[in-house]
């Protein structure tokens, strides 16, 4: 009789130098059953990463020895370990530039231990929703019959032409594109996108899917995003 065997668990690394957010983060990954690792200063928590090797960062921005920017830097050179940013309130520009060296996600100060947990879930979750949609051109760009996303310079075009995107655009295109033909509800799109309670209201999330729209019909005379009436919205863009 073949036996199943279980799953190993996912290996977690948190680099944070609040001991008591550290405290926070560990405890709610571990109750959830991931496998955690923590470091308190930047050169600490390189070495960790090289020496456990993770499928996840959990990475505080402001770092001593090595500040979380550099310190993402050298981990996405090396690996496609998810990298989840914590950043602080109103730190928009770090968040912008977080994503730009090749950050996944991010989470702003302060936190919940229970939003840490279901966004960490939703990156994992992501690599399979990417397999089943083999539109993917490279790490870095991402591509559908009409429409590709360069996600080092922020940019997004239909054929030759760029598409004039504020940054929340930017980031809510990302989103659908890396969840085609999936239905995204409101808190989700809001969680990913905006990543703090402040914004929570569905009218934003209309609001900004509305301009993104409008934008998108009007650069490749489709209409990519669908409303699910009473659930959120579905990207396609088929050929």
């Amino acid at each position: 009789m073949n036996v199943k065997q279980p799953s190993p668990p996912v290996n977690i690394l948190s680099i944070e130098d609040d001991e008591s957010i550290q405290e926070v983060i560990q405890a709610y990954l571990e109750a959830s059953d991931f496998k955690v690792h923590t470091a308190a200063n930047g050169p600490e928590g390189l070495a960790l990463f090289e020496r456990t090797q993770p499928d996840v960062v959990i990475l505080d921005l402001n770092l001593p020895g090595l500040d979380g920017m550099e310190l993402a830097a050298k981990i996405r050179k090396t690996s496609d370990a998810y990298i989840l940013m914590l950043t602080a309130r109103g730190a928009e520009l770090d968040r912008i530039a977080g994503l730009k060296i090749g950050a996944d996600d991010y989470v702003v100060k302060p936190f919940s231990g229970r939003e840490l947990v279901a966004r960490v879930e939703m990156l994992l979750r992501r690599n399979r929703a990417i397999a089943e949609t083999p539109i993917v051109t490279g790490r870095n760009t991402i591509s559908s019959p009409h429409l590709k996303i360069d996600l080092d310079s922020f940019e997004a075009v239909t054929g030759n032409q760029p598409i004039d995107l504020t940054t929340k655009e930017f980031m809510l295109l990302r989103l659908f594109m890396e969840h085609q033909n999936q239905v995204l509800s409101r808190d989700q799109i809001m969680m990913q996108v905006w990543g703090d309670s402040d914004h929570r209201s569905d009218r934003t999330v209309d609001v900004y899917v509305g301009q993104l729209r409008r934008k998108l019909e009007k650069a490749t005379q489709t209409r990519p995003i669908t409303t699910v009436r009473g659930v959120g919205y579905r990207f396609r863009d088929e050929g």
